[in-house]
């Protein structure tokens, strides 16, 4: 689990980026189980404070609810804000994210550039917003969602690929600077997860076969237990996709195409 949420006699304070569904949900959940007050961030506000008050009620715990489309400028700005202001600030997770299906050069301009800001600035801004705060008091951990995507390309899920892989490579390079300060960061990369994402993306998902199927729940708590444990800045739940990612990165190019293809086919 994240470190314990009472500094003396402070309550430490989590902002869940993707807060009303999925692996961001779950975490909320975890996080305010461990006693941490919560600040939670996503584009319906309505959904959002439902979720607020639920968590509230059943943990005893203080949940603040921060509508904002990290999309676009004002919203990440406002969010941004809101870390800097925060001297409770603990936790940072950032799992808002989309995908789509579809070659790039049949997809909306505005959709994919949202993508961009959502899975890049976004996470960055934010990031450097409550990095001073952390480094200051010696205790702080950052999560930003990344995926198993990160460590390949394919069809039809080419700036998906692309972002995920720099969230990745983003919290890898942090890992080293922030050596030694008591902060961790990490880039959580999981397989296909039960969540909303695919139904929203229109993915089929009985293509996928149910091996490969992992719960939100069983995502969250293999990240929490690498960051208490002070594991690797990349965390890949299980050991079956962790036994997928030695196969992207190592075997060659040549084995891995007609797989690549396959699965590429599946989205355009």
């Amino acid at each position: 689990m994240s470190a314990p949420a009472d500094s003396g006699s402070v309550r430490l304070v989590a902002l869940v980026a993707g807060a009303t569904a999925g692996i961001g949900r779950v975490f909320a959940q975890r996080l305010a189980a461990s006693g941490h007050d919560l600040i939670l961030v996503a584009r319906d506000a309505t959904r959002l404070g439902t979720v607020a008050d639920e968590l509230a009620l059943q943990y005893g715990i203080n949940a603040e609810a921060l509508a904002a489309d990290l999309s676009r400028d004002d919203g990440m700005r406002r969010v941004a804000d809101r870390i800097t202001q925060e001297p409770r600030l603990s936790v940072l997770v950032h799992s808002a994210g989309f995908g789509t299906k579809g070659r790039l050069v049949n997809r909306p301009f505005a959709e994919q550039a949202t993508m961009l800001e959502l899975h890049v600035m976004a996470p960055m801004l934010h990031t450097r917003a409550a990095l001073p705060g952390m480094i200051e008091r010696g205790r702080g951990q950052i999560i930003i969602v990344s995926s198993v995507a990160s460590f390949t390309y394919s069809m039809g899920n080419v700036n998906y690929c692309a972002t995920k892989a720099w969230e990745r490579v983003f919290c890898e390079g942090l890992g080293l600077e922030l050596e030694g300060t008591g902060v961790q960061i990490q880039a959580l990369c999981p397989g296909f997860t039960r969540t909303e994402f695919h139904d929203r993306a229109g993915i089929d998902k009985s293509k996928i076969p149910r091996i490969l199927w992992l719960s939100a729940d069983r995502v969250v708590d293999d990240s929490l237990a690498q960051l208490a444990a002070k594991g690797p800045v990349v965390c890949v739940p299980t050991r079956r996709y962790k036994l997928v990612v030695l196969m992207l990165r190592f075997m060659p190019a040549w084995i891995l195409r007609p797989f690549r293809a396959k699965y590429g086919k599946a989205r355009t």
